[in-house]
């Protein structure tokens, strides 16, 4: 795999309750480095792909830290600005049986939050890059960072780079008094390259999901539904040349079914459905199908096996703790043959 991928984001502190105590409860977190984009790139370089990382870290020990993890994982560094005071913060408490996850964003004034038009050299940053990924969760954070979102498409579309968008859509995000769909909007239509969850989709495109509701292991699900609900998304957004939707239906904390699909070219790709009866960690499963799909984009020509080998790895993700994907392109594929074998009952 030779293309050059971007991505753009912010990576934050993670401090996790351990034994699924309550925040309330908890004397001690457990500390570790993520978020949204960054696990991204993190699941590409795993699978030997070439990433570089954009974003903005605090001069001072924490923002070093980060560096050092990005660079552990194989991930550019290069392009990353220096600047402000904080480093972005978020506590998590864990799902457990009937009870949902829980998560308390720190994140304001952090020094990515505070980045504005000009202060990144896009065309630097793009020079021998082929795909720009970047996530609804940059735009959401302050009308500056919607800003430099905008302002970095723009140099990507002028540089004929692949634009790849995640909707990522975090209702408690969005407090400057302006909605999602009013900012999104116009960004995501200079999309190549899209994913979301079902919901999202509907969120930003105003089209009712048909709703995925499988509970086992290779059911049948309506795919006539989902292929009209793409054709509908793509009249919408006519230039994006690949539509891809994460299906998961939760039973409780510890049991998922996953499956996924991909509409191009006129024509829907789907994955049978994935039984996930022993979640560990489902941070992160959205990213995971992101970064294997990137990656699939650029390893693979068959949409099919796009969507396959991005719907396995993100099945896989729900068996890691914390925020990445630490699985190979030979452990996605594994997991592909065994579950079109048979051999994978759950």
């Amino acid at each position: 795999m030779s293309k050059k991928i971007v991505t753009f984001g912010e990576i934050m502190l993670r401090l996790t309750t351990p034994d699924n105590l309550r925040i309330q409860q908890s004397r001690d977190f457990l500390v570790n480095y993520g978020g949204s984009e960054a696990n991204v790139a993190i699941s590409i370089a795993n699978f030997g792909g070439d990433v570089e990382y954009i974003t903005r870290l605090p001069d001072n020990a924490l923002g070093e830290t980060c560096i050092a993890e990005l660079r552990s994982h194989n991930i550019g560094t290069k392009h990353i600005l220096f600047g402000g005071h904080r480093l972005g913060t978020y506590y998590m408490e864990k799902a457990a049986a009937m009870r949902n996850s829980k998560v308390i964003y720190d994140r304001e004034n952090s020094a990515f939050s505070e980045l504005k038009p000009g202060m990144i050299n896009w065309r630097e940053v793009f020079e021998g890059a082929s795909i720009f990924h970047w996530s609804g969760i940059d735009a959401a954070l302050t009308p500056g960072l919607a800003d430099v979102c905008k302002e970095a498409i723009e140099v990507a579309k002028e540089m004929r780079l692949t634009i790849s968008y995640d909707i990522n859509y975090r209702k408690n995000l969005w407090n400057y008094g302006k909605s999602a769909q009013e900012v999104l909007r116009p960004l995501m239509v200079n999309s190549d390259i899209m994913f979301g969850s079902e919901g999202e989709y509907a969120l930003v495109t105003g089209i009712p999901a048909p709703g995925f509701k499988a509970t086992r292991s290779g059911e049948k699900y309506d795919t006539e539904a989902y292929e009209k609900f793409c054709k509908e998304i793509s009249r919408q957004i006519p230039n994006c040349k690949y539509i891809y939707i994460a299906l998961r239906n939760v039973m409780s904390s510890e049991h998922h079914t996953f499956a996924g699909v991909l509409y191009a070219n006129g024509e829907m790709k789907y994955s049978r459905v994935f039984d996930i009866d022993n979640v560990i960690d489902c941070v992160g499963v959205g990213d995971a199908f992101c970064g294997a799909m990137l990656y699939a984009q650029s390893a693979f020509e068959d949409n099919q096996k796009r969507v396959d080998f991005s719907t396995a790895a993100s099945v896989l993700k729900n068996t890691i703790a914390g925020d990445y994907n630490m699985v190979k392109v030979a452990e996605v594929e594994s997991l592909i043959a065994r579950h079109e074998s048979g051999e994978v009952a759950r």
